[in-house]
């Protein structure tokens, strides 16, 4: 980092950012965890990577840049080779008759703007930028993995299959999937040739062929890094590798099944990178995550997260541990399975073969003197049972549930023989979510939609809420450009809503009212419904339209 810790806790206190109390508090967590304080700051809601960056650029003085937020040239960034930018954190982002525009994260690093002005002969003009922001920058160097392969394999027809360079192929694969931010790998192999898809942003999207006369040898390339069994054809195997890059060691999850035409492989990412997010990140808002923060201040009780799968629950739990992670806790979490570490937690894997289901685990954690603990999943009458016994006896419990909407989440608890008068005493929040795609900010532009247009598909009342009732309202989508493989869109945010605990809420529970009733009295306390949060991203910028429409998917008035 371009200033030290200390220099850093300082520019915290004098910007208010956080007070002594609290920076002793953060050292402490950053001890137990094993953080640095700018993680630790991000991580705990206390400031955004950007707005850490911009109080750094400021106190040294320096012009600060959102590579994010803008569109970069392929003829601009390719002036700093990719080896450089990445090993120097680096990019080139701009070019007027002033000179070069370039964004590093240490501007002072004046050996290495020399050499770049010697071997370009313009005037370097320097920004800051943070090195989170930079290296999310840094796909667009990315190649055509199709171009990349074929130079590799060579005419097909005439290359012997043994001199094709199989290991070597693998490790591309999972690099430039790592790159793109994919979360699965799909090896499959069909009549004629081997598709490889990867899961960016929730889609499956096709990426490249191979000949299928080297799946079998891809295949058991990855068998023999995963540690399955090379001469076992016909039964489906998992197992777990991990794969080095520059930046970190991600751990891969390998599932192989027999299929029709040979054997498809679907290979999980458990990227660390994506469980460095705060809350802000995200996409909660600041009403929520005032709401959450005082849910988890209380020593007893029980936080939901809903949603159905791959909405992003688990994000946001690890999230919130991450906050509650203390040196004086003690959290134990049960899951199936343990994604990612985190230190100073006790995180304990499911295993039916061996009895430890999140029921027994979960009494087993009892025993062990927690403070706070994470159950994977209520899927059961017993697990909700001695769940939610456990918050009725002094421990915070932090689960997830799956249902469409955070008041469901009450009557379904009670479905699970949940008596009414314990589920009113133990919730403290209730949080429900979704992922909708963001659009790309290398391609972003506006469009107008009418009034009447949002109304057909989005209640009266909610249109007017967020864009009054304009005849023309503004919204945003991404025309498709190679930084997002033209889908218009890089990476997801979340929707949410939080639905708190109060007197009036508890009274309809304890009266055994439908989950409508109860949506209709949090609003009328305040809380912002997952559309309204989507529409409001919308309305940003951040999402489109449809994209709100397709997670909800609501019915118009």
């Amino acid at each position: 980092m371009i200033i030290t810790d200390e220099e850093l806790k300082t520019l915290t206190l004098k910007n208010s950012l956080i007070t002594k109390t609290g920076l002793m508090e953060l050292e402490d967590y950053i001890k137990n965890t094993g953080s640095n304080i700018y993680d630790a700051l991000i991580e705990r809601n206390i400031a955004s990577d950007e707005k850490l960056g911009i109080m750094i650029s400021d106190y040294l003085k320096l012009p600060f840049v959102v590579l994010a937020k803008i569109s970069i040239p392929t003829d601009v960034y390719k002036i700093i080779p990719e080896r450089l930018a990445r090993k120097q954190k680096i990019i080139s982002f701009g070019l007027d008759e002033k000179g070069l525009k370039v964004a590093m994260t240490n501007p002072k690093n004046q050996l290495v703007l020399d050499a770049i002005a010697k071997k370009t002969g313009l005037k370097i003009i320097t920004y800051m930028a943070t090195e989170r922001d930079l290296v999310g920058t840094f796909h667009i160097y990315q190649k055509d993995l199709q171009k990349t392969f074929n130079s590799l394999i060579g005419d097909s027809t005439i290359t012997p299959i043994k001199e094709i360079p199989i290991a070597k192929m693998v490790d591309l694969i999972f690099a430039y999937a790592l790159q793109d931010r994919s979360s699965d790998i799909h090896i499959e192999p069909q009549d004629k040739e081997t598709v490889v898809r990867f899961r960016m942003d929730g889609m499956l999207q096709d990426i490249f062929k191979l000949p299928v006369k080297l799946h079998d040898r891809i295949i058991t390339r990855i068998k023999v890094l995963s540690r399955l069994r090379t001469d076992e054809h016909l039964a489906a195997q998992d197992g777990k590798m991990r794969f080095d890059t520059d930046e970190e060691t991600v751990d891969i999850r390998v599932s192989i099944i027999p299929i029709v035409d040979g054997e498809k492989a679907v290979l999980r990412l458990l990227s660390t990178h994506d469980r460095q997010f705060s809350l802000a990140d995200l996409g909660m808002s600041n009403e929520d995550l005032e709401k959450l923060t005082a849910g988890m201040k209380k020593s007893y009780g029980m936080i939901l997260s809903t949603g159905p799968t791959g909405s992003g629950k688990s994000t946001s739990i690890y999230s919130i541990l991450k906050i509650l992670n203390r040196r004086e806790k003690n959290i134990t979490t049960i899951e199936d399975p343990v994604e990612y570490r985190i230190k100073g937690v006790n995180q304990i894997n499911v295993n039916p073969k061996t009895g430890l289901t999140f029921a027994n685990g979960l009494r087993s954690i009892l025993r062990q003197d927690p403070n706070i603990i994470f159950v994977g999943e209520i899927r059961d009458m017993e697990t909700a049972g001695i769940a939610v016994n456990a918050a009725l006896t002094g421990h915070l419990v932090v689960s997830t549930l799956h249902t469409n909407d955070a008041a469901t989440a009450l009557p379904r608890l009670i479905d699970m023989k949940v008596e009414p008068f314990l589920v009113a005493s133990t919730i403290n929040i209730i949080i429900a979510q979704r992922l909708v795609r963001k659009i790309c900010e290398m391609c972003k532009t506006s469009t107008s939609i009418t009034y009447e247009e949002l109304n057909k598909n989005f209640p009266k009342e909610t249109v007017q809420k967020h864009f009054a009732s304009a005849k023309q309202c503004q919204v945003y989508y991404g025309k498709g450009c190679k930084i997002c493989h033209l889908t218009g869109f890089s990476g997801r945010i979340g929707v949410f809503e939080t639905l708190k605990m109060s007197d009036a809420i508890k009274k309809l529970i304890i009266e055994k009212s439908d989950a409508d009733d109860i949506v209709r009295q949090a609003i009328s306390e305040g809380m912002n419904t997952m559309l309204d949060d989507g529409l409001e991203k919308a309305k940003k910028g951040l999402t489109t339209i449809e994209e709100v429409l397709r997670v909800t998917k609501v019915e118009s008035a």
